[in-house]
């Protein structure tokens, strides 16, 4: 019988492989938003996907414990939850209006925000790869908006506003330092959001057709598993030697929104999506340290 290939030890390799199954399976979750909205509203859409994410939850709870919710912060996970929730309703506005691409490069500026809002709010300091990815990034995310001429994208403007948003509730996680679990914080999200979205989702009902229960049932578990994946390729490697892997997901965008709804990106998508890795791998090389040499002069 032929074998079956091992698994990858490096950590590395192994690493980068998770993130690109990762950001597939997020990618999938993309697609499926953008399909459920065609039927559905975009508060049903984001309610649904909190609870699939609680489903999900329960057999890593009976697991853990219900010891592992216990919290003296519970006003940070409400903050979080809140700031979180915006975000989450910003990003699927998107993703049903805006082509794939697009909307998965607007996301991935969530990370030249956290920077500025950490600064602002924990007194963090900023260093000089930051500043420089945040300028470079900025200038990628202006190519997408394309200011100025009649294609200005307003959706673009709102995910823009989702990531800022996003990059908060990530810094309102380390806001509360190391005395909530992974699981905590997800629980709360996961529970204060759906007792959150679901007002507005009976508000703006509409009728759930029979064939789109599975896609919600797999949109929840794609999701879960992304999470899983790209959770486990941190642990496994080194941000900075894996984190450019995380750009697949445009690819994916990309792929799914010309097989799927025949969107094919426009150049200023590709030069803005240019500059925003860019300034991505800017951001996550770590500066040079200085050396000293104590050579004598002849």
């Amino acid at each position: 019988m032929p074998r079956i290939p091992a698994l990858p030890t490096h950590p590395i390799i192994l690493g980068a492989l998770l993130i690109l199954l990762g950001e597939a399976l997020l990618g999938i979750m993309g697609g499926i938003i953008k399909h459920l909205s065609t039927d559905l509203s975009t508060q049903q859409v984001v309610f649904f996907r909190n609870i699939a994410g609680l489903i999900m939850l329960l057999p890593i709870l009976m697991k853990t414990g219900l010891s592992e919710l216990k919290t003296k912060r519970f006003h940070w996970h409400l903050m979080r939850a809140l700031v979180g929730l915006s975000a989450m309703y910003c990003y699927f506005f998107v993703l049903a209006r805006m082509p794939l691409a697009e909307a998965f490069l607007v996301k991935l500026t969530s990370p030249f925000f956290m920077p500025l809002i950490a600064y602002i709010w924990l007194k963090e300091s900023i260093g000089p790869n930051t500043r420089w990815a945040i300028i470079i990034g900025f200038i990628g995310v202006a190519f997408i908006l394309r200011p100025g001429t009649d294609s200005v994208s307003y959706f673009a403007i709102i995910g823009l506003m989702g990531a800022a948003l996003a990059a908060l509730a990530k810094v309102t996680i380390r806001k509360m330092g190391g005395t909530e679990s992974s699981v905590a914080i997800v629980f709360y999200f996961g529970l204060i959001s759906a007792i959150i979205s679901a007002p507005p989702a009976f508000y703006a009902w509409q009728e759930v057709p029979d064939q789109a229960w599975g896609w919600i049932l797999l949109m929840g578990a794609v999701a879960t598993l992304g999470q899983l994946a790209l959770t486990r390729a941190y642990r496994t490697a080194p941000t900075g030697r894996i984190g450019i892997y995380v750009y697949s997901s445009v690819i994916y965008g990309a792929l799914m929104g010309w097989l799927f709804w025949g969107e094919v990106p426009l150049w200023t998508t590709w030069l803005g999506s240019a500059f925003i890795i860019a300034a991505g791998l800017i951001n996550i090389r770590k500066p040079a340290k200085k050396t000293f040499k104590n050579a004598k002069r002849s």
